[in-house]
């Protein structure tokens, strides 16, 4: 309910929409991203739409030059068109929205933001500082965010100013390229659809990249409504709802299996209630007045059980919180779509568990039951409580099948070998400086190189493989034409090979040098090149970025993406601009005092700047957060869906106790020993056990095969995954109904005799 709630908060929701990019190369990719320049092209040359606005976000130092205090967001703060406050509804408490961006070096902050800078959020005319150098005045202040926005921003600078922090973007004519975070809103007027926006689109290509043929059929734009901006995964959506509608089909399964067993146990405990059903009607009752008594009993424990649920929710939610990184909380009473839901499930769960045995108690005749004469027969009998039991098992080993694999896959995503060393390296930033750039990061490297641990140093743009990619088209020798795909591009100086140990198949490193000179390659490359051998692109000029310069070495594959991409060609070359991190290598023998001793080194070259760490092995388990939530989600629904099918198969057990009392006593009379006792009821459950493993593991097989297609390079679903899960099943299993068996085992069958 949440999620499905995003966004819905804006008045004219139906009618905003993102202008979104397909890069259609050699396969089809995704961004969110649009041309710095559409937004205004798209205003001046079209009247679809009311307002149009461009939004491009930073991650930049944020400081208060009154008082020198440091902060960086995590969601960085957005250069915005005035027009993107008329779009989007975030109202405003202090300030005129329509005017307070109008001017350059104005801001708009939220309430929260205010206070935690300023201490009030009366903070009109107070200065904040941007990357230490450009001040902006604050002119409005903001209501603060609700939680259901994707729009996580809280400081707004004046569009005005976007050249002070990227002069490629300001620029009128930069087509050629684009941005993730460059991003282009749209209010269309009423009665106009997106389709018919799409339409002129082309029309748009051909006047803007007339003198780039390549850009104008790799580029398609697109529109994106704004409710699906969330859930999207090829535009970086954060929820995607084939897991929101896995989730609810899990606890959907959870709920039948729930009503199963009371089912189950009620029908099986049925007959000892015989006599009263008996005396009720000699008393003059009728079936619909029993039938609807067991209904009642049915909704008072239903009541009780929600009370109890209620409960449990809100000892879970800090949990489900933290999972999530959300701040929901649990109130039926304020939210009533949770109060409805919670009406309906519990006259569905009343009805799925209360009706079956309620039609049953109520249909006894009344004289066999005073007489005690009623049987197996009249309650359902035994091959009832056989399906009850094999629908409850098999949903759990379902849900533990789903828990192997995606455990499986995500243990081969992050240990499998990426081809690059990623344990004992962290990553520190570097902030983006004037000139004295080069000059501040040799005094890092010379200051890092004095501390024990500290065993290689390189600085780059990014590691092997991280979330933040550039890519761009190439040309390779005298060809004509570009390739039809794009290359992976990497700036990093020539300690980035031994530091992160990636080896070379042919050639030689990059030699030293702050300015692109030439290129490294990867074997990905080369084969796209259609090229036989890696020695074979060795002193050919490649182009990248109007740059045309030798290839001098190939180095062996590695992923530069996650586990759902393929690898992508890669070049590497060297570019003293670029190198916004630095990698450090380290000894982790004494790991604690070495980053301490690394950041007050950093500390000491960056003062104006907070310095941030993080080691390459935990930013890379980022990647599958949420498969790790995933993960945890599936194992518990495994384990209550587990507990619950043990009660039921611990009823059932019982209900076989009571039903061969003479039986077994007859058994043992002529000699059977107690294992050949235990092995009557075992045979039973197994044959059961078996026959939900199999409905369960091609149900199972086909959900989890669905789930692997995100991952380009994913493990198979080979017979020891399922044979785990039935070896789960059967051992919970023997575990639950080893007490009674035994117990009915080791019986005097003289009293099991006497008992009949």
């Amino acid at each position: 309910s949440f999620h499905l709630s995003y966004e819905a908060f804006h008045p004219n929701g139906d009618r905003i929409y993102r202008v979104v990019t397909e890069l259609h190369n050699e396969q089809t990719d995704y961004t969110p991203g649009v041309p710095p320049p559409f937004a205004k092209a798209f205003r001046s040359d079209y009247s679809f739409a009311e307002k149009v606005a461009r939004c491009v976000t930073f991650r930049r130092l944020i400081s208060i030059p009154a008082d020198h205090k440091k902060f960086e967001e995590e969601e960085g703060f957005a250069c915005v068109e005035p027009a993107f406050f008329d779009i989007l509804h975030f109202p405003m408490l202090e300030g005129d929205q329509r005017t307070a961006l109008n001017s350059p070096n104005s801001a708009i902050v939220t309430a929260q933001i205010a206070k935690k800078y300023f201490g009030t959020t009366h903070a009109i005319g107070k200065v904040i500082r941007i990357d230490n150098k450009t001040d902006f005045t604050i002119k409005g202040i903001l209501k603060d965010l609700p939680l259901n926005t994707d729009r996580r921003q809280e400081i707004y600078v004046a569009d005005q100013n976007l050249k002070d922090f990227s002069g490629w973007m300001a620029r009128n004519d930069s087509w050629g390229g684009i941005n993730s975070e460059t991003h282009c809103f749209v209010l269309l007027k009423p009665g106009i659809q997106p389709a018919t926006v799409e339409k002129a689109f082309p029309a748009m290509m051909q006047k803007y990249y007339v003198n780039d043929p390549a850009g104008m059929k790799a580029f398609v734009f697109k529109m994106q409504p704004l409710r699906d901006m969330h859930f999207n995964p090829d535009y970086n959506g954060f929820a995607d709802k084939k897991y929101l509608w896995a989730l609810s089909l899990v606890g959907l399964f959870l709920i039948i299996t729930a009503c199963v067993n009371f089912v189950n146990l009620a029908t099986a405990q049925a007959l000892n209630r015989s006599k009263e059903v008996g005396i009720r009607k000699v008393l003059g009752s009728v079936r619909r007045q029993l039938f609807w008594q067991f209904i009642v009993e049915t909704a008072v424990i239903t009541f009780f059980a929600i009370l109890l649920a209620y409960g449990l929710a809100q000892l879970g939610v800090p949990f489900i919180n933290q999972l999530f990184r959300s701040s929901l909380t649990i109130n039926p009473f304020i939210n009533t779509s949770l109060l409805l839901y919670t009406l309906i499930i519990a006259i569905l769960v009343v009805f799925l568990s209360g009706s079956y045995p309620g039609l049953i108690l109520s249909g006894f005749q009344p004289i066999a039951a005073l007489k005690g004469k009623l049987s197996q027969k009249n309650i359902g009998g035994f091959p009832l409580r056989r399906v009850l039991v094999v629908t409850q098992f098999a949903i759990s080993q379902m849900l533990i099948i789903g828990a192997v694999v995606i455990a499986s896959q995500l243990h081969y995503s992050k240990n499998s070998d990426l081809g690059f060393q990623k344990k004992g390296i962290v990553m520190l930033n570097i902030p983006v400086t004037d000139s004295t750039g080069k000059s501040k990061m040799e005094a890092l490297r010379d200051k890092l190189r004095t501390l024990p641990a500290v065993e290689k140093i390189s600085f780059c743009w990014q590691a092997p493989a991280a979330d933040a990619n550039n890519t761009t088209t190439m040309l390779f020798e005298n060809r004509p034409k570009v390739e039809p795909w794009e290359v992976n591009t990497k700036a990093a100086d020539d300690k980035y090979l031994t530091t992160f140990q990636l080896p070379l198949v042919a050639g030689r490193n990059l030699y030293p040098s702050d300015t692109i000179r030439e290129f490294l390659v990867n074997e990905s490359l080369v084969k796209k090149l259609g090229l036989a051998s890696p020695r074979d692109i060795l002193q050919k000029n490649i182009t990248i970025n109007n740059h045309q310069f030798q290839v001098v070495g190939v180095i062996k594959d590695f992923y530069n993406y996650s586990f759902r991409s393929d690898i992508a060609p890669v070049a590497i070359f060297s570019n003293v601009e670029d190198y916004t991190s630095c990698a450090v290598s380290l000894n982790l023998t004494n790991i604690k005092p070495t980053l301490a001793a690394i950041e007050k080194s950093w500390n000491e070259v960056y003062p104006d700047f907070i310095f941030k760490s993080q080691f390459l092995d935990e930013r890379i388990a980022r990647f599958y957060e949420l498969d790790d939530t995933m993960l945890q989600l599936v194992e518990l629904f495994a384990a209550i869906a587990i507990f619950i099918g043990c009660l039921g198969l611990y009823g059932l057990v019982s209900f076989m106790a009571v039903r061969k009392t003479k039986e077994i006593g007859v058994r043992k009379v002529l000699g059977a020993s107690v294992p050949d006792i235990i092995w009557i009821f075992g045979k039973e459950f197994l044959l059961l056990l078996t026959l939900a493993f199999v409905i369960a593991a091609p149900v199972a097989w086909w959900g989890m095969n669905a789930y692997l297609q995100d991952f380009k390079y994913r493990i198979p679903i080979g017979p020891g995954i399922f044979l785990l899960a039935i070896l789960c099943t059967l051992l919970v299993a023997a575990i639950t109904v080893s007490y009674r068996s035994v117990k009915a085992a080791l019986a005097n069958p003289v009293k099991s005799l006497r008992s009949e």
